[in-house]
């Protein structure tokens, strides 16, 4: 027999879980954590964004290569740029895609790393408290999504920002999709709240490196292109903080432009799943280090004096390195 004050305290987990969920402040400071660098000063991961679409369009695929990359490169996190459930998100916590498009899909025993997830669009066409609930993180450790917030690891530090809520039309001319703005609103607040606590952070970091990691695009050669609204105001803040990489997603492709007019190197990776064939604009080829329409993944190598990218296919094949040095000019490698 369970007793009332089990009953309670049941009563008040739930309650407060609820709580935890409903509440996002309009203004805070960005929530940190604290990634440890291997023993030798190093530090690699993976990014893969626009995914989850429960093993097919490749995901599977592409899994399975990163596990092999993953083990390779001893990885010590992996990073989603978002669209981490298609079409539409999640329903709930209890929603069989977590377990379908994630936990069972992502086996490989170098991906039981730590996950850092942003959100894309599509996930906030579901139920957003849902992904960033703590029950998903006690159903798989590796989960962590927050809207915003910032990764420390001593020599490099990583701002993950919110972009779905800067795109007008999303809100203007939403057409048959039903976004979750629960927490976003009012909308100029929220935007207002988060360029100031970003500005604010990248200003403030000692890092040697900085990456701001994102679902949308600001330069793309793919579907959606440049972003304008992150173009005209997230971009000069990026500029003025002497920010080294944006990473990104939305865009089905693999993708880095390097800069004419800034340091910034811009790199797509949204390549997890279904990918967009031949659906590239015109690009400055001075700019256009890398354009591949297909399923694929991204590896970083960083220590105190480098940079390594290398982006990969759905086969595991090299598609391009690059390198850059606080102390030399950037390289192809």
């Amino acid at each position: 027999m369970v007793s009332p004050s089990h009953n309670s305290m049941i009563f008040f987990l739930f309650f407060t879980a609820n709580l935890w969920l409903c509440f996002v402040p309009s203004t805070a400071e960005l929530k940190r954590f604290e990634h440890p660098v291997k023993a030798d000063g190093s530090l690699s991961f993976l990014v893969v964004g626009d995914w989850g679409r429960k093993g097919l369009y490749n995901q599977s695929l592409v899994a399975t290569q990163m596990g092999v990359v993953g083990e390779k490169l001893d990885i010590d996190f992996v990073i989603s740029t978002g669209d981490n459930f298609y079409e539409d998100g999640l329903t709930g916590v209890s929603d069989p895609a977590f377990n379908e498009s994630f936990i069972n899909i992502y086996t490989a025993s170098s991906l039981q790393k730590q996950w850092y997830n942003v959100l894309g669009n599509h996930d906030y066409r579901g139920n957003v408290e849902a992904q960033l609930s703590p029950i998903l993180t006690k159903m798989d450790h590796r989960w962590l999504c927050l809207r915003s917030f910032i990764v420390n690891a001593g020599f490099v530090e990583f701002f993950f920002v919110d972009t779905t809520p800067f795109v007008n039309e999303y809100f203007t001319d939403p057409k048959e999709s039903t976004y979750d703005w629960k927490g976003i609103l009012p909308r100029q607040e929220y935007l207002s709240n988060l360029l100031e606590d970003v500005d604010s952070a990248l200003r403030d970091s000692t890092a040697k490196w900085k990456i701001v990691v994102g679902h949308h695009t600001i330069k793309s050669a793919a579907q959606h292109g440049i972003t304008i609204e992150l173009e005209e105001q997230l971009l000069p803040i990026l500029q003025a903080n002497n920010i080294d990489l944006y990473v990104n997603g939305h865009d089905h492709c693999l993708e880095h432009i390097s800069s004419t007019n800034s340091q910034i190197q811009f790199l797509t990776s949204g390549g997890g799943s279904k990918a967009w064939r031949g659906d590239i604009r015109e690009w400055n080829p001075e700019e256009l280090k890398l354009y591949y329409d297909g399923q694929g993944f991204m590896s970083m190598q960083i220590t105190q004096t480098h940079v390594d990218i290398v982006f990969y296919d759905v086969f595991g094949n090299v598609l391009h390195k690059w390198g850059i040095s606080k102390d030399h000019d950037a390289a192809e490698l």
